[in-house]
């Protein structure tokens, strides 16, 4: 069995290599340029040194389309595996999903030619799964499929359990520049951030906490100062760890070097939680896909727990 994953997904480098992961890209056209947001580091490096994920840039996304899926699977991944996972961020906010769903009809349609000329018997199975979130918010379900494919759980049961931790993931967002934010959402038509709130938001130095839980965002909290609102986030997660989670990973994504995240206040608290409660503290570098809809310098936050009431 095997996993893939949509490049929006917010997994660290070393997750993807030691569990092989297969990356669906999402082309990112910036002002004349084009970048293949697939997760390389050398790719995010050039966004991020380019500064291009800045709100004077306008740009364009476009999801990995269906025949690109069709062909990753038909020339490399129905040879290589018997089973298949592919988990998308949520399909309110992507046609991802839509497109591997579409993609599936004419991949198990074909596949029994492709691998009996590569003399590979028996049937080849794809289960797609919304994970009902986005960036880091994606990681529990993701870590979650990785763990139950390593222990050979079967693909109904693994299908099961990914329903409910999609179900109870939490992804949290906290933006740097509103204005930059309140442009992007505005252009996918959503109205979770005015133009007055993002003006007063940025006069003021005021940061909205945003959260996705299955499949809606919207604001949970306010907070003066991105650096206050990463304490505020980074404790509700330590407490959310000493509170039991379902799958033992937090997942904290950045757009940028990854090395600020130890600098921002309540992150030491937050490692010390998750050492203390045998729980993996996750490093990803923000997608391309993500600096480019939340913004440079933002930080999403993903966890699975128990539905409750976060109290920001």
């Amino acid at each position: 069995m095997g996993l893939a994953i949509d490049a929006s997904c917010d997994l660290s480098q070393e997750f993807l290599r030691k569990n092989n992961v297969s990356i669906m890209p999402i082309t990112v056209k910036v002002d004349s340029e084009t970048f293949m947001d697939d997760r390389r580091p050398e790719e995010l490096q050039r966004f991020i040194d380019r500064r291009l994920g800045s709100r004077s840039h306008s740009a364009e996304t476009e999801p990995c389309p269906v025949e690109e899926v069709q062909k990753l699977f038909l020339e490399k991944l129905v040879l290589e595996q018997d089973c298949v996972f592919c988990l998308t961020i949520t399909a309110t906010r992507s046609p991802i999903n839509e497109h591997v769903n579409r993609a599936s009809f004419a991949i198990l349609k074909s596949y029994r030619q492709v691998r009996e000329q590569a003399a590979i018997p028996g049937p080849f199975m794809m289960r797609v799964v919304d994970t009902r979130n986005v960036f880091a918010g994606t990681a529990p379900a993701i870590y979650e499929a990785a763990r139950l494919i390593a222990a050979d759980v079967p693909p109904a049961t693994i299908r099961e359990r990914l329903t409910h931790i999609a179900n109870n993931s939490y992804g949290y967002m906290l933006p740097r520049d509103l204005i930059h934010l309140r442009n992007r959402i505005k252009k996918r038509g959503d109205r979770s951030v005015s133009l007055l709130s993002a003006m007063v938001g940025t006069a003021l130095d005021i940061k909205p906490l945003l959260r996705c839980f299955r499949g809606e965002t919207g604001p949970v909290g306010k907070v003066r100062g991105f650096e206050h609102g990463a304490e505020v986030l980074f404790n509700y997660a330590a407490q959310r760890v000493r509170a039991g989670l379902l799958v033992p990973v937090v997942c904290v994504s950045y757009g940028g070097d990854l090395a600020v995240l130890s600098h921002l206040p309540g992150y030491i608290e937050l490692r010390q939680a998750c050492e203390e409660c045998g729980v993996e503290l996750m490093e990803a570098p923000m997608s391309i896909t993500g600096m480019v809809n939340v913004g440079e310098g933002a930080v999403t936050l993903g966890l699975a727990a128990e539905e409750h009431v976060a109290e920001f």
